[in-house]
């Protein structure tokens, strides 16, 4: 992804994929992130037609960190 309209085309390649929940890209690094519970083969798949592939990780999706922490704090700085 080396301008805009690559950088577009990555896009649409990957929203067209069943299970994509998110896309996002960063020109300075030539990084594709795609977020869900899809087929990565069929991402690469995709994308190849598009220039040079290759997948940095595979897994769930990080999720924010619970505040139930702080509110057990709270409850216990009250007593």
């Amino acid at each position: 992804m080396t301008d805009d309209k690559t950088r577009q085309k990555a896009i649409e390649a990957a929203a067209d994929i069943y299970g994509v929940d998110e896309i996002a890209t960063r020109l300075k690094d030539q990084k594709l992130t795609v977020i869900g519970e899809m087929d990565v083969v069929a991402v690469t798949k995709k994308l190849r037609k598009l220039g040079k592939v290759e997948i940095v990780s595979v897994g769930p999706a990080k999720e924010p960190e619970k505040k139930e922490e702080k509110k057990e704090e709270k409850k216990e700085e009250k007593k």
